[in-house]
């Protein structure tokens, strides 16, 4: 079972120790950005299977669910965004140097 290392609410970084080794996911926002981002694609490519000619109608109905469950997701990714750099500001306020760059996304 995986443990955090470091519980450090202003620490952007997420550190646990998993099978005697120390993983570090370097920014928690970015990751869930990336998560959100592959569940969107994944439910949108499923939704579409559901659409092909001859997909009983009840199949069609989990399809338009994805596509309602993935378009929510595409209201979440600006909230992630808008998070951390709520997050990112509070902490520079604080003294800490951190930023966001083009990199990021």
């Amino acid at each position: 079972m995986a443990k955090p290392v470091s519980d450090d609410p202003d620490d952007p970084n997420i550190t646990m120790t998993l099978a005697g080794r120390v993983i570090t996911i370097r920014d928690r926002y970015e990751t869930a950005s990336i998560v959100n981002d592959a569940l969107i694609a994944v439910e949108f490519l499923v939704g579409s299977f559901f659409f092909f000619e001859g997909v009983p109608s009840s199949a069609k109905d989990v399809g338009v669910w994805l596509f309602v469950v993935g378009s929510a997701q595409l209201a979440i990714r600006p909230a992630i965004r808008l998070s951390r750099r709520f997050t990112l500001r509070r902490m520079a306020s604080g003294g800490k140097d951190y930023h966001e760059s083009s990199d990021d996304f």
